[in-house]
C-alpha cells in the first residue's frame, strides 16, 4: 500500500530522490518510480539483529539521506530511526491509530465508523518532513504489460473473454471465504466463458488451486508457476480482480485493476481498502460483530463464522459479472 503513495509523492515532487528499503522480494512493486532507488533489506542475512541493523544504517548513511520516512513503525524501522535522529536527520513514523482501530473492533460499545485510509496516514509522515501533497485516491488505468512467451503459454490468447483474477487465501483463515462456496464461484464464472486465473501462494495452496483447474477448462493455477514480476505483468492484463482482504487486492490496485473483494473478520473502515478501489465494490454481511479484528487473525468468537458463511455464492458472483459488464 506504500507504493501508490510513493508514485505519486514523485509526481508532486519529481526532483526528490527516494531510496525504498525493504525485503528484495518487493521490489517490484517500486518498478517504474522515477528518482527512486530500491534497497533491499535482508532481515535473515547481512541485517540480521541489532548488529545488522547497524550495518544498514551506515549503508544508508552514505547516501546522503536528509529525511526518513518510516512507513513500517515496527521494532526495526523504530531503531533505525532513533540511528538517524541522533545523527540530526529528522524522522517520522506513521500513526498506525491502535486506539481507534481497538475501538473499532471491540465486541462491547463497538465504535463502527470509518478510519483515515492508511495511504493517507502514509501521506502525512511525507507532509510531517515538509513535503504535502494530496492522494488522488483515483484507479490509475494502465497500460497492460507485454506477454512474456513463457507466460502466454500458461494463459493462451487474450482474446474476447474476460480475464478474472482470483484470489481466494489469506494468511489468516478468518479472510477466506469457505473454499466449498468459493468453488461454486469459480465453476459459475467459468462456466459463462471467463477465464479465470488462481493466485496465491504456499503449497497447500497450490494443490487446492490446482484441483479447482481440473474442474473446469477456463480455470488455470499460476501458482508456483510464476514469480512476482511475472504475476505482477499477468495481473496488469486481467479484467477484474476477485480478492480476500489480502495482497491481490492490493496487488491489483498497483496495476490499475478493479477489485471485488469479499470481507468476513475484517472491514474496509480499518482503513485497508486497495488503493483507488470503490467500497460499494466490498462485498461484506452486516453483523454486529464485525470488525472482530484488524488483521483477522482473531478466531470467531460467536463459532460460527457467520460473516462468511451466510454469504452467498450468488451475491459474489452477480457482483462480478455487474462489475464487468458495468464498470
Amino acid at each position: 500500500m506504500t507504493a501508490p503513495v510513493i508514485k505519486e509523492f514523485g509526481q508532486h515532487y519529481p526532483d526528490i530522490k527516494l531510496t525504498v528499503v525493504s525485503r528484495k522480494l518487493f521490489a517490484p512493486f517500486f518498478n517504474g518510480i522515477p528518482n527512486l532507488l530500491f534497497h533491499p533489506f535482508e532481515p535473515k542475512g547481512r541485517h540480521k539483529g541489532f548488529l545488522g541493523l547497524i550495518k544498514l544504517f551506515l549503508e544508508l548513511k552514505k547516501m546522503n539521506i536528509t529525511a526518513v520516512a518510516d512507513l513500517h513503525n515496527n521494532l526495526r524501522s523504530r531503531i533505525l530511526g532513533i540511528l538517524f535522529f541522533i545523527f540530526g536527520i529528522k524522522t517520522i513514523r506513521v500513526d498506525k491509530a491502535r486506539a481507534d482501530k481497538k475501538q473499532l473492533t471491540r465486541k462491547v460499545n463497538k465504535v463502527l465508523k470509518p478510519l483515515l485510509p492508511m495511504t493517507e496516514r502514509y501521506a502525512s509522515v511525507f507532509t510531517k518532513l515538509g513535503y504535502p501533497f494530496k492522494l488522488s485516491h483515483q484507479l490509475h488505468h494502465l497500460p497492460a504489460d507485454q506477454l512474456t512467451e513463457e507466460l502466454k503459454m500458461l494463459t493462451g490468447a487474450h482474446e474476447s473473454q474476460k480475464w478474472i483474477g482470483i484470489s481466494p487465501f489469506a494468511q489468516h483463515l478468518q479472510k477466506v471465504y469457505p473454499l466449498q462456496k468459493m468453488e461454486k464461484v469459480l465453476l459459475a464464472l467459468a462456466g459463462t466463458g471467463h477465464r479465470l486465473f488462481i493466485f496465491g501462494g504456499g503449497k497447500e495452496e497450490e494443490t487446492i488451486a490446482a484441483k479447482w483447474a481440473t474442474l473446469h477448462g477456463n480455470i488455470t493455477s499460476v501458482i508456483g508457476r510464476v514469480n512476482l514480476e511475472q504475476e505482477l505483468t499477468l495481473i496488469s492484463n486481467l479484467d477484474l480482480m476477485l480478492s480476500m482482504d489480502s495482497s491481490g487486492m492490493h496487488l491489483a490496485s498497483l496495476k490499475g485493476i478493479p477489485v471485488v473483494s469479499i470481507w468476513g473478520a475484517t472491514h474496509p473502515y480499518a482503513g485497508f481498502l486497495g488503493y483507488g478501489q470503490d467500497l460499494n465494490d466490498a462485498i461484506q454481511t452486516d453483523l454486529y460483530c464485525r470488525p472482530c479484528s484488524v488483521y483477522g487473525n482473531i478466531p470467531c468468537y460467536r463459532g460460527d463464522f457467520a460473516c462468511m458463511n451466510n454469504l452467498s455464492e450468488t451475491i459474489v458472483i452477480n457482483s462480478i459479472i455487474n462489475k464487468l459488464n458495468h464498470g
